[in-house]
């Protein structure tokens, strides 16, 4: 029953916790651990009425946010998490400033196979369409969870990524360039193209060129959901990092099989994303099946974080094969390394060095 009610009262208990965090009422806790601290202590420090401080400690003890002990309360190790644990405040303020109202749309979502909680930030058909143009906290929120997630694994898998000494490599689904910048500073010699919408490729564009690396990067702008889709060939390593989750495994096929058609014989697909299905944690599974919930009623009604069987399924269909795979890199990634599959057809073959 108890579980049952925290179910129930989760979004109001939610916003709490948030302005508990944002107004400086858990950090003020943390600093007085020692002797706790009373409501008006809090109150004068946060500069938060009485009653506002009165009515968030309460809110606080139903979610062990707090504890009370002689009305004086003291911060939990969970206050500590929401206060000061990044994976946490990426989350929550993913939630909060992208999520939080288009969830009242899921049910619409479900319904329509839309995102329809997408109009909450803006006019566009996919969240990709508009990630440019998002406005803030969002766009920030946005780009921080999705690059929490991926930046500590970069530096992990390059050491694969290079290990056959690629001259050219794809990034498909390049976002802002982290991963093209990452490249360019493993190898000095090794050129980039970027794959991605017109708009993104700007924002890409943007930061290589302020890093003072643009000579060796090109730019291939692609819907590639196109009739006339098509990636560029002469690549030896095809990169794509937490981007097929962003597709229907129908479109996922689609995608792979665009790919396939640009690959020699020695070209390798390196494929990074969360599997909900390899995580070493509970905790770690609870983020990614609730975070599928965004890609249904924001990001484009249709994707998933998958699990690995899905995502084998959809890499056979396209005429690939998986050759090596790994998983716990960094923050729960999983890399898949493809192959064309024998008796597949073969694309253009590309340069090496």
């Amino acid at each position: 029953m108890h579980r049952a009610q925290l179910l129930a009262w989760a979004p109001v208990l939610f916003q709490a916790a948030w302005v508990l965090r944002e107004r400086g009422l858990l950090r003020e806790l943390i600093a007085r651990v020692a002797q706790g601290a009373s409501v008006d202590e809090l109150a004068t420090a946060t500069d938060t009425s009485p009653y506002g401080v009165t009515v968030l400690l309460e809110a606080g003890l139903a979610t062990d946010l707090v504890v009370q002990q002689e009305g004086r309360f003291r911060p939990t190790a969970l206050a500590y998490l929401v206060e000061r644990d990044p994976m946490t405040r990426a989350n929550m303020n993913f939630v909060q400033d992208v999520c939080y109202r288009a969830m009242g749309h899921l049910g619409e979502a479900i319904a329509s196979g839309k995102p329809a909680g997408l109009a909450e930030l803006g006019p566009w058909s996919t969240v990709y369409a508009g990630l440019a143009e998002l406005g803030e906290p969002a766009r920030t929120s946005w780009l921080e969870f999705d690059h929490f997630y991926s930046d500590d694994s970069f530096p992990l898998v390059l050491p694969q990524v290079f290990s056959s000494r690629p001259a050219r490599v794809l990034d498909v689904g390049g976002n802002t360039g982290k991963f093209a910048l990452a490249c360019l500073g493993y190898d000095p010699d090794v050129r980039i193209t970027v794959a991605d919408l017109p708009g993104q490729l700007e924002s890409c564009r943007r930061e290589v060129e302020q890093a003072g690396d643009g000579r060796r990067v090109s730019y291939h702008p692609v819907d590639l959901l196109a009739l006339d889709a098509a990636l560029p060939a002469g690549h030896d390593v095809i990169w794509m990092s937490q981007f097929l989750c962003c597709f229907s495994e129908v479109e996922v096929v689609h995608i792979l099989r665009l790919a396939r058609s640009v690959m020699g014989p020695a070209t390798r697909l390196l494929i990074m994303d969360n599997f909900w299905d390899r995580q070493q944690t509970r905790a770690a599974e609870v983020v990614l099946q609730a975070a599928s919930l965004y890609f249904t009623c924001v990001a484009n009604g249709n994707s998933r974080l998958y699990d690995s069987g899905t995502l084998r399924r959809c890499v056979e269909r396209a005429g690939l094969e998986i050759v090596d795979e790994r998983h716990g890199v960094g923050l729960g990634h999983s890399l898949l390394e493809c192959r064309g599959a024998p008796g597949a057809a073969t694309g253009a073959a590309p340069g090496g060095r």
